[in-house]
């Protein structure tokens, strides 16, 4: 199983869904090849969460991006190199698609921060929600979003990829290491993002 999916934030992006206005800090997706560790841009947000979602039974391969780019193979250079350019964040693992006609947003906190990033939801609506007792509440109230699910829903963090990015304060299950950086026991993702 392949759990190198990351994302490629910077913070320069403004997304406008009808009249409200809703930021987001991500302008990139990328996806590591599991045979060649290359990463390969995703081309949409909605293509990313797709992938994300199934990541756990099917690998990504540079040959999955051949139904956006029919010649890419793992001998084409990377896409796009993991430097200082932009900050990387990787995404936990099954986080599931978001709904359709649903967004998905993330808004990266200033440095040293308690959390890497803040999740939002989006209704169709443009009502935004920032956890899930407030999406339960909502989709309890609406009976036009009766097919929707709250297993359709995480609102967990990406795991920063930037020693910049260190919590302030030691969350339950985390340790801090001999240079105050803050590493995660349980988190299968963190042991990918090393390699």
């Amino acid at each position: 199983m392949s759990l190198s999916m990351v994302l490629f934030k910077s913070m320069e992006q403004e997304q406008v869904m009808g009249a409200k206005k809703v930021w987001e800090s991500v302008k990139y997706y990328a996806v590591r090849c599991a045979k060649c560790s290359k990463w390969r841009l995703i081309p949409t947000k909605e293509k990313y969460e797709e992938i994300r979602a199934r990541i756990g039974e099917e690998l990504f391969l540079c040959e999955t991006a051949r139904e956006w780019r029919p010649d890419i193979s793992c001998e084409d250079e990377a896409d796009v190199k993991q430097d200082d350019n932009f900050l990387w964040a990787m995404d936990r693992p099954r986080i599931p698609q978001t709904p359709p006609g649903w967004q998905r947003i993330l808004r990266i906190r200033a440095e040293g921060g308690k959390k890497f990033a803040d999740v939002y939801y989006v209704a169709p609506s443009n009502k935004r929600f920032r956890s899930m007792v407030e999406l339960s509440r909502y989709i309890d109230e609406h009976p036009e979003y009766q097919g929707v699910s709250l297993s359709q829903f995480s609102f967990q963090s990406p795991v920063p990829l930037d020693e910049k990015y260190v919590a302030k304060r030691q969350a339950c299950s985390s340790t801090r290491d001999s240079t105050g950086a803050l590493e995660a026991k349980t988190s299968e993702v963190e042991a990918h993002a090393q390699n």
